[in-house]
């Protein structure tokens, strides 16, 4: 697999024998190169995943002069997104993921039919979707997922602060997501001790869950 020139700050971790890329976004507050994602891109590499990451703009510019600043907004992000697909150049199947709100960009660049089959994408993975902002349960975010057109995989922790189970019951997305909910997990999918799983479990099982939806979806294609 090659890459064009990408505008910004990049990471491929190419797997051995790899079955497809996966093009991961980072969640609002965390960058590319986190502990969390860190852990995640080597699970992947171990399940025959190759994996790219990307930071958007806006934390590019915080890494270059240290200073906070929100997220860009989604019309930017989603640009972004797509300028970083328009570079890949690979036989692999392409997967668009991203945790929470990067998973929100790629179910929102997904609703583009047409661009994602002229950029051969084959599915969307959200890890921890933000159904709503925290504390705000009323604004919802549920238009890339009721508009999907590509199959959906999210990966949701049972008491998520921006979407918990109870809540998503009551919502109507489509038919294309398929939802995972993890035991007692947060919008990390970190479980409590007492529920007696812990956060390492919930991973590599949300993992697991990535590789058999690759496979589904390239078994029956």
């Amino acid at each position: 697999m090659t890459l064009k020139e990408i505008p910004l700050s990049s990471v491929l971790n190419e797997a051995e024998n790899a079955k497809a890329l996966i093009v991961f976004a980072h969640g609002a507050g965390a960058d590319m190169s986190s502990a969390y994602l860190e852990t995640l891109v080597d699970m992947m590499n171990s399940k025959q995943l190759s994996v790219l990451r990307f930071n958007f703009p806006y934390m590019d510019k915080r890494k270059l002069d240290g200073k906070r600043r929100p997220p860009d907004r989604m019309p930017v992000l989603v640009a972004c997104y797509r300028s970083v697909l328009a570079a890949l150049d690979t036989q692999l199947p392409i997967f668009i993921a991203g945790k929470s709100m990067g998973g929100r960009v790629a179910a929102t660049l997904a609703t583009d039919e047409c661009l994602m089959k002229m950029l051969n994408v084959s599915g969307v993975i959200c890890l921890g979707y933000p159904f709503h902002p925290i504390k705000k349960p009323e604004k919802l975010r549920l238009e890339p997922l009721q508009e999907a057109k590509l199959p959906v995989l999210i990966l949701q922790g049972q008491r998520d602060a921006l979407g918990s189970e109870l809540e998503i019951n009551n919502y109507q997305i489509s038919a294309h997501c398929q939802l995972h909910y993890f035991a007692d997990g947060d919008h990390d999918l970190k479980p409590r001790v007492k529920s007696g799983y812990n956060l390492r479990q919930h991973q590599s099982l949300a993992i697991d869950k990535i590789r058999n939806f690759v496979d589904e979806i390239h078994n029956c294609c």
